[in-house]
C-alpha cells in the first residue's frame, strides 16, 4: 500500500467519524422538532377546547389556554348534552353512519375484487373512473337537483345513498391494492372444490380483508360523523345529526357566546371517534400502507 492509498483512507476515516459526529445531534433534534410540531398544531387546540368546556360561562367569553378558576367541565357536559338535545341528534348522526359505512364497504370490496383480478383496458378504465372521487369533489349543488328529482330530498336514504357514492373511491383505492396482494391460488383452490363466486368472495377474500376495511371503516366514519355541509343541503331541517344539531344551537339562546357549552358539546362529539382513533392507529397504518403502497 503506497503512502498516498494511506494518507487518502485516513482522511476520508476522519471525515466518516467528523459525518458521525455532526449526525449524532440532528438524529435528536429531529425527532423532538416533529414531536414539537405534533403538539402545538394539535396539542394546543385540543387544550383549549378541553379547558374551555370546564369554564364558567364568565370566564369562557374569551378562550385562551388558561386553566379555569373552577372546573364544571361535569356540569357544562351534562347542559350541552342535555339542553343541546344531543341525544336526538346522535341517534340521528348513527342512523345515517352504519348503513353508509356497512353499504359503501360492501359495494366496495366487491367492485375491488373484480378490478383486482380483472386485467383489461376496460377494467383499467373503470378503475380510474372508481377512483376518481378520491381527488373529484362531488357537486353538491348536482346532488340536490337529483335526489329532489328522485324523491329523495330530505330523506335518510337518500343522505345515506350521497355519502356511498362519495366514499365509494376511498374504499376501492385501499381495497383494490390490497386485493392484489392476496395469492390467486387461494380462489384457485375453493373453485376447484366446488365454490360459488359469492362464497369465495365471503369465505377467502373477505376474512382476508381485516386490516383494509378497519382503515377505511374508520375514514369513512370520520367522515359522515363530522360532516355538516352535505348534510346541511340534503336534510338540513328534516333531520338532525351532532354536526347539524351544534350549528343550529351555536346561534340560539343557550349557546350564544357560551364559548364553555359549545367546546362542550365539540368535546363529547368529539370523544368517541378520537378513541376509536386511539385504539386502531395501528390497524390504519398496516390498512393504508398495504392498501395504497403494495
Amino acid at each position: 500500500m503506497t503512502a498516498n492509498t494511506i494518507t487518502t483512507v485516513g482522511i476520508r476515516n476522519r471525515n466518516f467519524r467528523l459525518l458521525r459526529k455532526v449526525s449524532r445531534p440532528s438524529r435528536i433534534i429531529q425527532p423532538m422538532a416533529v414531536v414539537l410540531a405534533m403538539l402545538l398544531l394539535l396539542g394546543i387546540p385540543f387544550w383549549i377546547i378541553v379547558v374551555t368546556a370546564g369554564k364558567s360561562t364568565a370566564d369562557a367569553r374569551d378562550p385562551n389556554l388558561s386553566l379555569p378558576g373552577h372546573w364544571e367541565l361535569a356540569q357544562n357536559l351534562a347542559t350541552a348534552f342535555t339542553q343541546g338535545n344531543m341525544g336526538i341528534a346522535l341517534l340521528g348522526s348513527l342512523l345515517l353512519l352504519v348503513p353508509s359505512v356497512f353499504g359503501v364497504l360492501l359495494l366496495g370490496a366487491m367492485a375491488s375484487w373484480i378490478l383486482a383480478r380483472r386485467k383489461s383496458r376496460g377494467v383499467s378504465i373503470a378503475y380510474t373512473i372508481g377512483i376518481s372521487g378520491v381527488i373529484v369533489p362531488p357537486a353538491v349543488v348536482t346532488i340536490v337537483l337529483l335526489l329532489r328529482e328522485i324523491g329523495l330530498q330530505g330523506t335518510a336514504i337518500g343522505m345515506i345513498g350521497v355519502y356511498m357514492g362519495m366514499y365509494l373511491s376511498t374504499v376501492i383505492f385501499f381495497v383494490t391494492g390490497f386485493i392484489r396482494t392476496i395469492p390467486v391460488e387461494l380462489e384457485e383452490a375453493a373453485r376447484v372444490d366446488g365454490a360459488r363466486p359469492i362464497t369465495v368472495f365471503f369465505r377467502i377474500i373477505v376474512p382476508l380483508l381485516g386490516p383494509v376495511l378497519a382503515t377505511a371503516t374508520i375514514l369513512v366514519a370520520l367522515f359522515i360523523w363530522n360532516d355538516v355541509f352535505y348534510a346541511l343541503f340534503v336534510v338540513g331541517g328534516q333531520l338532525d345529526t351532532l354536526p347539524l344539531n351544534l350549528y343550529q344551537v351555536a346561534s340560539s339562546g343557550l349557546y350564544l357566546q357560551n364559548w364553555n357549552l359549545i367546546f362542550a358539546y365539540v368535546l363529547i362529539m368529539t370523544l368517541p371517534m378520537l378513541l376509536v382513533f386511539i385504539i386502531a392507529q395501528r390497524r390504519i397504518i398496516s390498512g393504508v400502507t398495504s392498501g395504497a403502497v403494495k
